[in-house]
């Protein structure tokens, strides 16, 4: 019997700490191949349950009945967010903040499951950057729907500094680069009270979503949760 695959593709210092890309065959499902990242050799995010990343354009593209929509993503991660944003017709440009220049890296080298579909698509446009950092300065443009995927959670966060932007004060930074109509959109794998009081007091909608699958890996039902935010 052929022993599963596993490989890592890439094992990299960064400012966050260790970061490292893997390919694996899971035990539970022979033949099923995934790709994780960790951070400090925990667990960070995977190809392989990915319905939460994706619901995070999907329901705000259904919260917003325009077109020709512009979306800023901040996390390019393995790019299920940016990529669900691009398969609607509704969006004319899909531009995504990533933090750490290896993600970059990887999406040019083709090492992720969706660089094919990301890189040959011309209206999707990757910088390295801060997304907290522009959303706390003063808007150059203004998007239609911003959309975060960068933390644990808005109390449990990759890098301190991101915390101002969970408060009802960097939040009030943030809808200024927004449109009228626009909405923000905040992925987190736990609930956050403090957030939710924040987000109303700034916005006059606030809408939260979860979102549960079975984890076969594990053998338990997990949630994550999206929050949602307009005026």
């Amino acid at each position: 019997m052929e022993p599963p695959i596993f490989e890592i593709l890439a094992c990299e210092p960064t400012e966050l700490g260790i970061l490292c890309l893997r390919r694996r065959e899971l035990l539970c499902e022979p033949g099923t191949i995934v790709t994780e990242v960790t951070l400090d050799h925990e667990f960070l995010m995977s190809s392989y349950l990915t319905a939460s990343e994706k619901a995070l354009s999907e329901i705000s593209l259904q919260m917003h009945s325009g077109s020709r929509l512009r979306v800023l993503v901040g996390g390019l991660g393995l790019g299920y967010t940016a990529w669900t944003a691009q398969e609607s017709d509704q969006v004319s440009q899909c531009e995504v903040i990533e933090f750490l220049p290896q993600v970059l890296s990887w999406l040019e080298q083709g090492l992720v499951p969706l660089s094919d579909k990301l890189n040959a698509d011309n209206r999707l446009k990757v910088t390295q950057g801060d997304i907290y950092q522009q959303l706390a300065s003063p808007p150059e443009q203004k998007y239609d729907l911003i959309l975060i995927d960068v933390d644990h959670s808005p109390d449990e966060r990759l890098d301190k500094a991101s915390g101002k932007f969970y408060t009802a004060d960097g939040l009030q930074r943030a809808k200024l680069h927004l449109e009228a109509d626009g909405i923000l959109g905040v992925w987190s794998y736990a609930e956050s009270s403090r957030f939710v009081d924040a987000l109303h007091e700034v916005f006059r909608e606030v809408r939260i979503e979860p979102v549960t699958v079975f984890n076969n890996l594990i053998n338990v039902e997990q949630t994550d949760w999206l929050f949602f935010a307009r005026d």
